[in-house]
């Protein structure tokens, strides 16, 4: 072959690589949104809260032992502001004060009769987290994610006069994973958070209590620690 030949050949070549190449490459939205140094965003989301519960064998003045469960989550609801501010290409670091809306539901069961005592309480809570996300580089128009960090609640009402009262405050940690999607207009981020609360939330001293009948219900547990799922859809 001439060198005539192989130069056309390797032009060629070269044209049509870089036109499969341009195939595959799709149009950036918002090719800067992730330089900016500090921008806003709200988020909503479905939650379930849950708790960790540790029985205390107590042994009431019948000879009964009751202890409890929460046989199902029911989903909440959540929303939130986010500030993101950027450190450097792979990592940002993010605060999303958030409103979670939710209850628990508890099942109390005598060990021996089987009886049984079904009740509920309703959590609202305030949320200050601060989590540290690292980002994947962008492919095209989405960029998956995890995150990393923790974060204080505080209760907005607790109701009293229950068989189970919550302390107002906790802390954990929390993990998470999402993509973000890049919009013509806007950043959309799909996100499934894990939280783990590291306190024991349950209040012990139930000076609150009216009804004598529900101290057999609170002595039943000696220990509730939080745990929580949160999918939500951020819009940055």
């Amino acid at each position: 072959m001439s060198k005539k030949a192989t130069y056309l050949l390797l032009l060629l070549l070269i044209l049509i690589s870089g036109n499969l190449y341009g195939q595959h490459r799709k149009l950036q939205h918002r090719p800067y949104a992730d330089q900016r140094l500090f921008h806003l965003g709200f988020t909503l989301g479905l939650h379930t809260q849950d708790l960790i519960l540790t029985q205390s064998g107590f042994v009431n003045e019948n000879g009964e032992v009751w202890f409890s469960e929460i046989p199902v989550y029911t989903p909440g609801f959540a929303v939130g502001i986010i500030g993101d501010m950027y450190l450097n290409r792979f990592m940002n670091l993010r605060v999303v004060p958030s409103l979670y809306l939710g209850d628990k539901k508890f099942i109390f069961r005598e060990q021996s009769s089987g009886e049984e005592y079904p009740t509920h309480i309703r959590n609202n809570y305030i949320t200050l987290p601060l989590h540290l996300k690292i980002s994947a580089d962008r492919i095209n128009n989405f960029r998956p994610y995890a995150l990393v960090g923790g974060y204080g609640s505080i209760e907005l009402a607790s109701a009293k006069n229950r068989a189970v009262l919550l302390k107002p405050y906790d802390a954990g940690i929390e993990f998470g994973v999402g993509c973000d999607f890049y919009l013509p207009l806007f950043k959309l981020s799909p996100e499934l958070k894990f939280s783990f609360g590291l306190t024991d939330i349950l209040e012990k001293d139930r000076k609150d209590l009216k009804d004598d009948d529900l101290r057999k219900y609170a002595n039943s547990l000696s220990k509730a620690v939080q745990r929580m799922i949160t999918l939500s859809f951020h819009f940055e």
